[in-house]
């Protein structure tokens, strides 16, 4: 037996679902089907995928490696088929939260300028890499710190953090405000894509209490709702602002940087351009893997 894209397309619906029934119901095949797929592809490649000796099931650790592997293989055979029913190859640039801050409308009109032939897509994807690991997107811009093997970055600009209050508390009116100042509150975490972990305090001096949320929809919601206070980066406090949300600076606190990513090796021919454009638009900053 040889490996088919319809082994590709069985495993990641079951890595998406971590469940026989729901990837059944997503490919519209029994679950015999489903389960016979998966062994056939295990068994071709001399790995476990995925773990079955639980109520539930959970991708192996070489299961984790290949789906982000199966998932660039499928997106690239799906848009070298799209492309032959349209000219234009649209650049689809991933972001968690923010895109390019404030800087976001002048890069999109840029772009249309100097390539109006070529879209470029921006789609929120609430993920570590914002879907640039998994090759749901060409390129993605970051924040923090990117330790993804086979990316590469380019960092174009720094932003300052703010803490996230709801706009009727105490802590609201302050000009500015310090790490201490949140370290009694319940504090919100965006464990999936954001910058902020409790290592930002000091080991003596941390919240201890957080609620963990996925995204920054989620994340405005808990500190509006009163459940939370949080820290974040200015872009948020210019791309999410909130009538009962209030956005306050914070001095103790290092920068985050924002960096332009990209998977090291073959992709769409105009990452390049991104890449200059992103640099003379957010400002020229230095480059590194």
């Amino acid at each position: 037996m040889s490996v088919e894209l319809r082994h590709f397309r069985c495993f990641l619906a079951i890595a998406d679902t971590l469940s026989v029934t729901r990837a059944a119901e997503r490919l519209h095949l029994t679950q015999p089907a489903v389960s016979r797929t998966l062994r056939q592809l295990e068994t071709e490649l001399g790995v476990r995928l995925v773990d079955r000796s639980t109520h539930h099931l959970a991708l192996t650790p070489d299961g984790l490696t290949f789906r982000d592997q199966a998932a660039i293989a499928v997106t690239a055979f799906d848009r070298a088929l799209g492309q032959a029913h349209r000219a234009a190859w649209p650049l689809r640039v991933g972001h968690a939260w923010s895109a390019a801050g404030t800087y976001t409308p002048a890069l999109l009109r840029r772009w249309h300028e100097e390539h109006p032939d070529t879209p470029l897509e921006l789609l929120r994807i609430d993920d570590r890499t914002a879907g640039l690991a998994r090759g749901d997107v060409d390129a993605a811009l970051l924040r923090g710190e990117v330790r993804t093997p086979g990316l590469l970055t380019e960092q174009l600009a720094t932003e300052p953090r703010v803490a996230g209050l709801p706009a009727d508390d105490p802590l609201a009116q302050h000009p500015t405000l310090s790490l201490t100042d949140l370290a009694e509150r319940t504090l919100a975490l965006n464990t999936v894509s954001g910058t902020t972990t409790l290592d930002l305090w000091p080991a003596t001096a941390r919240p201890s209490t957080t609620i963990t949320i996925g995204n920054t929809d989620d994340w405005i919601a808990a500190i509006t709702g009163g459940r939370a206070v949080g820290v974040t980066t200015s872009a948020t406090a210019g791309m999410h602002p909130h009538p009962a949300m209030a956005y306050i600076p914070i001095t103790d606190a290092p920068p985050v940087p924002v960096v332009l990513a990209w998977r090291d090796g073959p992709g769409h021919p105009l990452v390049p351009d991104l890449i200059r454009l992103a640099r003379e638009v957010m400002g020229e900053r230095h480059s590194g893997p």
